[in-house]
């Protein structure tokens, strides 16, 4: 019975190109990875080096956090206000 269930779903992936994620690793959130500076810098470099072993999920978390500590969460205003200031 295992086979006959099994044996569908490991073609099924096989077919897709794709490995089925580990259970039990929980991927780091982006505000976690933004707020760790020195763990970004590495999975940033691993990232380059290895993105298959590394997963592709993990690495766009790995860019949003690298763009999010760069660019902010966005509320800074960019533009100059109309009026210049009155002292």
């Amino acid at each position: 019975m295992k086979r006959t269930v099994l044996l569908p779903w490991a073609l099924a992936v096989a077919a897709c190109g794709q490995t089925p994620a580990p259970t039990g690793t929980a991927l780091p959130t982006v505000e976690e990875l933004a707020a760790d500076p020195v763990r970004l810098k590495e999975l940033r470099q691993q990232c380059r080096l290895e993105r298959g072993k590394v997963g592709e999920e993990l690495c766009i978390r790995v860019a949003e956090a690298t763009r999010k500590r760069f660019i902010g969460d966005g509320t800074a205003p960019y533009t100059p206000p109309k009026e210049p200031p009155k002292f």
